[in-house]
């Protein structure tokens, strides 16, 4: 296990997976529970896995939710830095939950598809008909807990989804039962956080920092944005 620092706080590498296709050319939905990375994904997957073999940087353990997604992040991370580590699934952590995008009204789907990521996010908000928001931090937050709680790691590398990563970094941030939207996280994304013994001595040190483009200069849209564009083509006549 990596030395611990004077101070005893330990470090988080959190995540989210890289890009995916989730629509087809005509916007038709592919199941998000088997979804792979698409070559950008790969792509983002290895270049990060690049900036913490040349930070020398070595994982205690590696999280995932379990979604193909994620376990491939991964282990696009850790053949870069060339660590033989087990990924361990947590399966609580898995996405925000949608429901079935054919029932959502063409008047509500703008709502539907970003209403759960724009500012402090109710916790009866759904997200795409389906889950709300409370009852993904219902699943989350007992789970960074027992992460805390475990005090045989140092440093840890979790590989997550927007929506979790989101719940993860409004608990950091606040130390509350809070869902801040306006987070993003683009795919691939790298944010770090240290942790202390006391359940509010959390630092937040790097928010959403993308290594194929530091500035984010390429878009300005949000994810959910580009979703919904991509998904409105399956509603055309």
């Amino acid at each position: 296990m990596t030395e611990k620092t004077e101070n005893n706080r330990r470090r988080i590498y959190l995540m989210r997976h890289g890009s995916v296709c989730y629509f087809d050319d005509k916007g038709r939905p592919f199941s998000p529970e088997d979804v792979p990375l698409d070559a950008l994904g790969r792509e983002q997957a290895s270049a990060a896995g690049r900036v913490f073999a040349d930070a020398g940087v070595q994982f205690d353990r590696v999280i995932v939710s379990g979604l193909p997604r994620t376990v491939e992040t991964a282990a696009g991370v850790l053949q870069e830095t060339g660590q033989l580590i087990e990924i361990e699934a947590w399966p609580q952590m898995q996405e925000i939950r949608g429901g079935k995008l054919s029932d959502i009204a063409d008047a509500d789907l703008k709502d539907a598809f970003t209403g759960a990521f724009e500012g402090l996010v109710p916790e009866h908000k759904q997200f795409l008909g389906g889950e709300t928001i409370g009852e993904l931090l219902d699943r989350v937050h007992p789970e960074i807990d027992r992460l805390r709680a475990d005090p045989g790691w140092d440093t840890v590398l979790m590989v997550m989804h927007g929506g979790v990563n989101r719940a993860i970094m409004s608990y950091a941030l606040t130390g509350q039962r809070l869902f801040l939207g306006s987070l993003a996280q683009t795919a691939g994304c790298i944010n770090v956080m240290d942790v202390g013994e006391d359940a509010d001595d959390w630092i937040v040190r790097i928010s959403n920092y993308s290594p194929l483009s530091a500035l984010q200069d390429d878009h300005r849209s949000t994810t959910m944005e580009t979703y919904l564009a991509q998904y409105r083509k399956s509603r055309q006549p």
